[in-house]
């Protein structure tokens, strides 16, 4: 937008002013012309939202969002024409609002031309991918699983299907498609298996009792929920319409971090820093690579199978502070442990070689992570990664809702005090992240983590 005025008000200027560029760009801005051009973007940015132009449009077709953003782009220019008529604004004339309009409309529907571009080679090739169980297995659910598939560019991947036994299953079984539990084991399922999205395909008037418990078993564990009709009764999880080849679907999200421009944002950050704070810290992390090799024998690195978006598991990275066989030794120890709950934290563990207290103290043995962020099993600020064996431990599937987004190198509970926090206390902290999440915030707390860092506050 920003890039589109100027260009506008550079044609006005050369049309009606006759000024160089050189003139043109020698002007003085007035503190009233700044003002009014904030407002400006303040117009653009809410009409745009109102048309939906930030949110996810992985299921809708290019045609249906380039006729949203044209509308948009159209509305909002007449009403930057309308404040400038307004304010008497002399720039913004019928030519300014002529080019400005073509320009921006052109501008970013190339732009996200070239993103779904992209985004369909990346899911073709088998990356951003999304797991979809359907709930039911009459007729729809088998059509929609069928232009599901016919549309592989999407990056979808159908699980399976739940339901209860009744003589149509044969159909599912004749069209390939498993039957992976019914209703009463899909908690279960839910708690082992990656599942981005549950569509519920159930008969509402008879089988309403299933498809609430489905709706509610995703807002908890933070799974996307569609639906046909908004018609359960969600309390926290947020809803959105979408478009699939001419069939709306509602969107309930309990996370907020997983779609939209922000969440690209998120990640081009991620992807920035991690790649920075890399080259600039690789004296340090090359330097305790030689003193870990050199006091104490063994690997220099620590992998360990962590819980990660949705309960995808991958090796995180951390420089090693225990002693070799520190896994092992877990059992004569567990008496030891100082938080209640699942997780296991001991503020002297014995296990710690006398380097490994200080890296521990420092936070220096978490810095390999920036590795994970830059591959995207994690981001700079998110929950903290929950080991499988913690993991196993939980008893409440509202604690598994933290899992509804990319874990972090840092997040609330590591600038609050860290292992002097209860495990309850951790988990809504996690989840007060989630439902509070902004841009703003991430970096609130990466603001925050270097003090508390300094401070070794609650450090084990």
């Amino acid at each position: 937008m920003l890039l589109c005025f100027g260009l506008a008000t550079v044609t006005v200027s050369q049309i009606f002013s006759k000024l160089s560029l050189a003139e043109f760009l020698a002007m003085r801005i007035k503190i009233q012309s700044f003002l009014l051009f904030a407002g400006f973007v303040f117009i653009w940015n809410q009409v745009l939202s109102s048309f939906g132009m930030y949110e996810s449009r992985r299921l809708s077709r290019f045609r249906d969002e380039a006729q949203d953003l044209v509308k948009a782009t159209l509305v909002a220019s007449v009403l930057i024409y309308v404040a400038a008529i307004v304010f008497h604004v002399v720039m913004v004339n019928y030519v300014f609002v002529a080019v400005f309009w073509t320009s921006t409309s052109l501008t970013i529907l190339v732009g996200r031309f070239a993103v779904r571009k992209i985004l369909r080679q990346a899911r073709m090739h088998g990356k951003n991918l999304r797991y979809m169980l359907i709930a039911g297995t009459n007729g729809e659910a088998v059509q929609f699983a069928q232009r599901i598939e016919q549309s592989p560019w999407l990056g979808y991947r159908i699980a399976g299907f739940v339901d209860e036994e009744w003589p149509g299953l044969e159909h599912i079984r004749e069209c390939g498609y498993p039957l992976v539990c019914n209703f009463e084991g899909l908690r279960k399922f839910l708690r082992s298996n990656v599942i981005d999205e549950i569509v519920v395909t159930l008969p509402m008037r008879s089988k309403y009792s299933h498809a609430s418990e489905v709706a509610q078993l995703c807002e908890e564990q933070g799974i996307a929920l569609r639906f046909i009709s908004s018609i359960f009764p969600l309390k926290h999880a947020r809803s959105r319409m979408e478009d699939f080849e001419g069939d709306a679907h509602i969107t309930h999200n309990r996370g907020t971090i997983l779609d939209g421009w922000p969440a690209v944002i998120k990640r081009a950050t991620d992807i920035a820093a991690s790649l920075i704070l890399i080259v600039f810290l690789s004296p340090l992390l090359l330097t305790v690579a030689a003193l870990i090799k050199l006091f104490s024998p063994g690997p220099v690195l620590f992998l360990q199978q962590r819980m990660g978006l949705n309960k995808r598991r991958f090796h995180i990275y951390k420089f090693r502070t225990m002693v070799v066989d520190a896994e092992s030794r877990m059992k004569e120890i567990e008496h030891l442990n100082e938080l209640k709950g699942p997780v296991f934290k001991i503020k002297n563990d014995p296990r710690l070689t006398p380097l490994g207290k200080f890296l521990r103290k420092t936070s220096i043995d978490e810095l390999p992570q920036l590795f994970n962020v830059l591959k995207g099993d994690m981001s700079l600020v998110g929950p903290r990664p929950m080991a499988v064996r913690d993991y196993e431990g939980f008893s409440q599937d509202w604690h598994r809702r933290r899992f509804s987004v990319r874990p972090g190198i840092t997040c609330l509970w590591q600038v609050l005090g860290r292992n002097s926090i209860p495990f309850e206390q951790w988990m809504e902290l996690d989840l007060q992240y989630i439902d509070q999440w902004s841009l703003w915030l991430d970096f609130e707390i990466l603001v925050r983590t270097i003090p508390a860092v300094l401070k070794g506050s609650g450090a084990a």
